[in-house]
């Protein structure tokens, strides 16, 4: 092959511009449709270490186990491996949804985790004991109000990449982007 000249390079430019508005068009903006634009979160996968610490201070817990905007359902799994029963995952991108269901089945938990495509301001959140939240900091200040309105004395919220900013955590376990914060909702509620 020959070099790139100037119509090469914008045609690259242009397929390339195109590639990036269908993947986002295809899996991420249907999860977004209904949901206001400060409230949005991003898909992020989790990675290893921000698992196995949201796990770490979720260890000896019992009770039902939720994760809020789940994604692709790696912490739901986890949970579920780590004898958190029942785990379940809400999220509203149904992509990410057939693709958190593929991980359950694919890890033999079919039928074991439930995946939800529900809006997590709508759900209730009553019976939950330990929650888990990846979500960007513009959600926090209104989920805080959320979960201490709906949470009893006994659950424990683990946030990761970003804490709640009014709450004073528990425990914290990592360092920059793997740190997590855990917090005890009979404390956060003195």
């Amino acid at each position: 092959g020959g070099a790139l000249g100037g119509r090469g390079l914008l045609a690259l430019a242009v397929a390339s511009g195109a590639a990036v508005w269908a993947t986002w068009a295809v899996l991420l903006m249907p999860g977004f449709r209904r949901v206001p634009l400060r409230l949005q979160v991003p898909y992020q996968p989790s990675s290893p270490r921000q698992v196995a610490n949201t796990l770490a201070l979720l260890r000896g817990r019992a009770g039902k186990t939720v994760d809020l905007g789940s994604g692709d359902g790696r912490l739901v799994l986890e949970a579920y491996k780590q004898g958190l029963r029942p785990a379940l995952g809400y999220e509203l991108n149904p992509w990410l949804l057939c693709l958190a269901n593929y991980r359950a089945w694919k890890a033999g938990y079919h039928g074991k985790v439930s995946f939800l495509k529900k809006d997590l301001w709508k759900v209730n959140l009553s019976d939950c004991h330990n929650v888990i939240v990846f979500l960007a900091p513009s959600v926090k200040p209104p989920l805080a109000t959320k979960l201490l309105a709906e949470l009893p004395d006994d659950a424990r919220v683990v946030a990761g990449r970003y804490p709640f900013p009014s709450w004073s955590p528990s425990s914290t376990l990592g360092q920059g982007l793997d740190q997590v914060w855990a917090y005890d909702i009979k404390e956060v509620r003195r």
